[in-house]
């Protein structure tokens, strides 16, 4: 994993990929939203979707955290041997935005998760165990799970969206 010396640059890295992926969508009309490619293993629409829901159950741990709630990760209905499952009800709940609708989505969750990066101390994010939602493996500090929920796809998503652009738009 990368190592982010400081909050100001897992931000900026958080953006420079955030921009990157999303450019990739420009040349893509909204009918090809569910177009399946097979070099690719998701759809447009289901990369988005899948960004989203990741991002946002993310948010939603700490959020539920510091109201006292207990956290269960992956979430309270998917165990981690059923992220299949989890990733088909981030497909379902986004099922009917548009591609258009889900890039202005994926914009204003860009930027609530950014905001969210702003609350967490740099003991939050570097030191494990001080969210009890990152569990007890001491190589799983918050930044970790950042990172692994958006710099990472954020990479390998736009190379598989590039793939299926030169697929399937030519």
């Amino acid at each position: 994993m990368t190592v982010y010396e400081s909050k100001k640059r897992l931000k900026e890295e958080i953006h420079k990929r955030y921009l990157l992926l999303d450019g990739e969508f420009d040349a893509i009309p909204d009918q090809f939203r569910d177009v399946r490619d097979q070099d690719v293993d998701r759809t447009p629409g289901e990369i988005l979707a899948y960004q989203l829901g990741w991002l946002n159950l993310l948010m939603s741990w700490d959020r539920d955290e510091r109201l006292g709630k207990t956290v269960v990760t992956p979430s309270s209905h998917y165990k981690w041997n059923q992220l299949g499952a989890l990733y088909q009800s981030f497909y379902d709940q986004y099922s009917h935005f548009s591609l258009t609708e889900l890039r202005q989505e994926f914009k204003k969750v860009e930027a609530q998760f950014q905001s969210w990066i702003d609350t967490l101390t740099d003991e939050e994010l570097y030191t494990q165990g001080t969210l009890n939602w990152t569990g007890k493996n001491p190589k799983w500090p918050a930044i970790r799970f950042i990172h692994i929920n958006s710099v990472a796809p954020f990479k390998s998503f736009r190379t598989k969206i590039r793939r299926w652009k030169k697929n399937q738009l030519g």
